[in-house]
């Protein structure tokens, strides 16, 4: 049974090339509308992920007592690098504190009479990413506890309603995305399904032959299907490389001050999403004008 099925799937890829003009202009239609779904993945993913980093995130304020020991506090910095969900970290000795609120309050060097007997601590800033789940309000007080505990730390600042704030946009993000997914693949999957039929009449002659000769149907179905499935997978192949290509070109064309975005290409999840779809979809394209 294995044996037959493999091959009726070899026929079926064979008989690919009988018609290599139609195979080709199938490949390419269906590449089309697979790059044309891909860009609006790309641009909806890198929306949402920016988003998520300006919106979906909680800051912490650490600052340390005045005359702390630099060197213990540096030792602090290198461990809370490696702290769990932590996105972004800057970091402020005193004399970079005061350079940096020099140049914000009255221009460079306008503070300088302060460095003698400087006011500020140590300071630092961390932005951690919401992790998942119902608990985020106690892991958020936990890791406040945690950083008030460190040797030498004076005071820990963060705004709880921008953990609500954070948990809202998430709950929207996830509740946006995936059914503007599923009618993008609606529309993708109504594009390809008709150019698969389209495709399948160049073949009809053959298919009623073989029914007139009493072909068993998944005699003639098989072979088919599995060009159907050859054609979503080399043309969803086809598109994933072209969108790659696309990325390359504009992945820094938005990295400048002060936007500073770099665009990141689709997650592995949304590829295998579309190379699914896409050959689910050839298949089904084909089997409908079998059957019909």
């Amino acid at each position: 049974m294995i044996f037959r099925a493999i091959k009726l799937t070899y026929r079926g890829v064979r008989d690919m090339f009988q018609h290599p003009w139609a195979q080709l202009f199938t490949v390419l239609a269906v590449s089309m509308a697979a790059v044309l779904a891909g860009i609006f993945l790309l641009l909806l993913h890198n929306v949402n992920e920016e988003l998520i980093r300006n919106r979906g995130a909680v800051e912490f304020q650490v600052f340390w007592r005045l005359g702390a020991d630099m060197d213990e506090v540096r030792t602090q910095w290198e461990r809370m690098q490696g702290m769990e969900h932590l996105k972004e970290m800057e970091t402020y000795t005193p004399e970079t504190a005061l350079r940096e609120l020099s140049k914000d309050l009255s221009g460079q060097g306008a503070l300088d009479w302060l460095k003698e007997d400087n006011p500020l601590p140590a300071s630092a800033f961390l932005s951690f990413s919401i992790p998942p789940g119902d608990l985020s309000e106690v892991w958020a007080k936990g890791l406040l506890a945690e950083l008030r505990t460190l040797p030498d730390v004076q005071a820990v600042h963060y705004n709880p309603m921008q953990l609500d704030l954070a948990n809202s946009w998430l709950a929207v993000s996830r509740s946006v995305i995936w059914p503007v997914m599923g009618f993008l693949g609606l529309v993708v999957a109504m594009v390809v399904g008709n150019t698969v039929k389209l495709a399948m009449l160049t073949r009809k002659d053959e298919i009623e032959i073989l029914s007139l000769v009493g072909a068993h149907p998944w005699y003639i179905r098989a072979p088919l299907l599995a060009s159907g499935a050859v054609t979503g997978l080399a043309s969803s192949g086809l598109a994933l490389g072209l969108l790659r290509l696309l990325h390359l070109r504009l992945e820094h064309v938005l990295d400048f001050p002060p936007v500073f975005v770099v665009i990141s290409f689709l997650p592995t999840q949304q590829c295998l999403l579309l190379t699914g779809v896409v050959t689910l979809v050839c298949v089904a394209g084909s089997w409908v004008a079998v059957r019909r």
